[in-house]
C-alpha cells in the first residue's frame, strides 16, 4: 500500500453497498462464514488486507436460525445478558470491529447475537426498507427466547435501526458505531441531505456514539438530558479507518472503539432482568 492518504481498518460505511455477499439460509446448526481478512476501502475504491491486530478471534460454534428472511447467529447458553449486533449497509457482522467487541463482551459474561438482514442473506446489495429492517430486528429479539438484559450495538445503518427499535425491544442501551447523522453531498435540488437527528433523539434509552473525528457523515452532539454520550476517535473516518500520515498504527482506532464500546455496554447490562418492551410477545 502506498501514499499517505491510504486508510486502515474495517469498512462500516452507510453510503455504499459494495460488501454485500450471499449467506444462504441453511440448517439451524452450522458453522457461520468467517471473514476473509480483506475489506474494501470505500474512499479509494480498492481492497486491502486488514491487520491481524484489529481484534481477537471469536467462537465458531454458533447456532444459525432463520428469522423473517434474515439470519440470527449466536453461541447458545452463554452469558447472563445479550448484545445484538446490527450491521452496516455494505458490511456484515463478521468484521474486525465486531469480532473485537464480541471478544470483550464474552469475557465480561455477555452473550453476543449477530443478525444478518434479509437482503444480505438473499445476496442483494441494496438494503431493505427501514420498516423491514426494524421488523426483522424485533423478530430477532423475540427469537432469542427467555428475557434477559439486552443491549444493541449497531454500525452505521445498523445504529439507525437500533435507535428506532430500542424501546420496543426493551434494550438497556445502544452503542452506535459511526452514526450516519447527515449523508455528505446534496440532493438533486442542491439542498443538504436530510439529517437523522430525529432518530438519534428518539432512541429513548442511554446511547453511546463512537464516531471518527473526521467522519464525513457529521458529528453527533452529546445530550445529558437524553443520556447520550459521544466518544470521538482521533483520526477516524466514518469507518474508523485512520491514515498513515496521521501516524496512528493500523487497528488502533478499532481497538479503541471496541474497548470504549464494551465498557459502555457492560455498564448498561449490569444486574436486573430484561426486555419489558417485548417480554411475553
Amino acid at each position: 500500500m502506498r501514499g499517505t492518504s491510504h486508510t486502515h481498518g474495517g469498512s462500516l460505511t452507510d453510503s455504499t453497498h459494495g460488501h454485500a455477499v450471499s449467506f444462504p439460509v441453511v440448517s439451524d446448526q452450522c458453522a457461520p462464514p468467517r471473514p476473509t481478512g480483506v475489506e474494501r476501502d470505500e474512499d479509494h475504491n480498492r481492497t486491502h488486507r486488514l491487520p491481524s491486530t484489529a481484534g481477537p478471534s471469536v467462537p465458531v460454534d454458533e447456532a444459525r436460525t432463520a428469522v423473517d428472511g434474515g439470519a440470527l447467529r449466536l453461541v447458545p447458553a452463554t452469558g447472563v445478558s445479550t448484545v445484538l449486533f446490527l450491521h452496516g449497509a455494505g458490511s456484515g457482522v463478521d468484521t474486525p470491529l465486531f469480532d473485537a467487541l464480541a471478544a470483550r463482551l464474552a469475557a465480561g459474561g455477555v452473550q453476543v447475537a449477530r443478525l444478518e438482514m434479509p437482503y444480505r442473506v438473499a445476496g442483494r446489495r441494496a438494503p431493505d426498507r427501514p420498516v423491514r429492517l426494524d421488523a426483522v430486528a424485533v423478530a430477532a429479539v423475540r427469537a432469542l427466547g427467555a428475557a434477559r438484559p439486552l443491549a444493541l450495538a449497531g454500525v452505521s445503518m445498523g445504529s439507525r435501526v437500533a435507535m428506532r427499535v430500542a424501546v420496543t425491544v426493551g434494550a438497556r442501551g445502544v452503542l452506535a458505531l459511526g452514526f450516519p447523522l447527515r449523508p455528505p453531498g446534496t440532493t438533486a435540488a442542491g439542498e443538504p441531505k436530510p439529517s437523522r437527528q430525529g432518530e438519534l433523539d428518539g432512541a429513548g434509552v442511554p446511547v453511546l456514539v463512537v464516531q471518527g473525528d473526521r467522519d464525513l457523515f457529521g458529528r453527533p452532539e452529546p445530550d445529558a438530558g437524553r443520556d447520550r454520550r459521544v466518544h470521538l476517535v482521533a483520526g477516524g473516518d466514518h469507518s474508523l479507518r485512520t491514515r498513515l500520515r496521521d501516524g496512528r498504527p493500523a487497528g488502533e482506532a478499532l481497538a479503541e472503539a471496541a474497548r470504549v464500546g464494551a465498557d459502555f455496554l457492560l455498564g448498561q447490562l449490569g444486574g436486573g432482568v430484561g426486555r419489558p418492551g417485548i417480554a411475553g410477545s
